[in-house]
C-alpha cells in the first residue's frame, strides 16, 4: 500500500497545481541560461542541490512527525524571497485540498485551519505523505524528484525540447535523487535545527524579477 500511495503521491497528474509552474525555468530560458538538455540538466543539479535539499528535508522532518507550523516558519526562514514564498503557500494550498480529498487526516485539518491562506508546500506534502503511511525517506524522494521533474516538463513547452532528452537527463541525475533524499530524512531525524537550508541566490532574484513579467507561460 506504502509503494502504491508513493506513486500516487510522486505522480506528475496529482492534482497539486505543480503543472502550472517551472521552477525557475523560464526566467533560465529567457536568459539563455537553459538552451539545450544539458544546460537543462546543469539547471536541475544545481536546483536539487540547494533549493531541493532544503525543500525534501523540510518534507521529510514533516513526515517524521516535527510539528508543522514549526516546520512551516522554519520554511518561511529559509525563502529570502517574497515570490518564492507566495508560491510555495500557494502550492501548498492546492496539495492540501488533494491530500485531504485523498487522505483524509486529522493532522492535515489542523494544519489547513491553523494556516487557511496555505503552508509551505514541502511541509505539507511531508504532512500528506505521514497521512498515507509514508516515511520521511518517501517524503524527500517525492520532493526531490518534484524539484527537478517540473523545470524539465516546462522546458519541453518552453523549448520545444525533446521529451526523450528531458526524461533521459531525469533518468541520468536518480544516482543524485537518491543521495539528497538520504542526506534530507537523516538531517529530519536529528530535528529542526539540524535541517539544511541550502541557498540558491540566482534563483531568488529571477524569481522576483519574474513575477513582475507581464506575459508569462508559468505562474514561477
Amino acid at each position: 500500500m506504502s509503494r502504491a500511495a508513493l506513486l500516487v503521491l510522486a505522480d506528475g497528474r496529482f492534482p497539486a497545481g505543480g503543472h502550472a509552474h517551472s521552477g525557475g525555468a523560464e526566467p533560465a530560458v529567457a536568459e539563455g541560461r537553459i538552451r539545450d538538455a544539458d544546460s537543462l540538466a546543469s539547471f536541475c543539479r544545481g536546483r536539487l542541490h540547494t533549493a531541493g535539499l532544503t525543500a525534501a528535508a523540510l518534507a521529510a522532518a514533516a513526515a517524521h512527525g516535527v510539528d508543522p507550523l514549526a516546520l512551516d516558519e522554519a520554511a518561511d526562514a529559509r525563502t529570502p524571497s517574497p515570490a518564492l514564498r507566495a508560491t510555495a503557500r500557494k502550492l501548498g494550498r492546492q496539495m492540501m485540498r488533494a491530500a485531504r480529498a485523498t487522505w483524509p487526516s486529522p493532522d492535515l485539518d489542523a494544519l489547513a485551519s491553523a494556516r487557511p491562506r496555505g503552508a509551505h508546500q514541502p511541509v505539507v506534502l511531508g504532512l500528506t505523505a505521514r497521512s498515507a503511511g509514508l516515511g520521511p525517506e518517501d517524503a524527500a524522494h517525492c520532493v526531490a524528484y518534484e524539484t527537478v521533474s517540473g523545470p524539465a516538463t516546462a522546458v519541453v513547452r518552453l523549448l520545444s525540447l525533446d521529451p526523450f532528452h528531458a526524461t533521459a537527463v531525469l533518468a541520468r541525475l536518480a544516482p543524485e535523487l537518491d543521495r539528497v533524499a538520504e542526506q534530507a530524512a537523516e538531517a529530519a531525524r536529528r530535528g529542526i535545527d539540524a535541517l539544511p537550508a541550502a541557498s540558491a541566490p540566482l534563483l531568488d532574484i529571477t524569481a522576483e524579477a519574474h513575477a513582475a513579467w507581464p506575459v508569462r507561460l508559468f505562474a514561477s
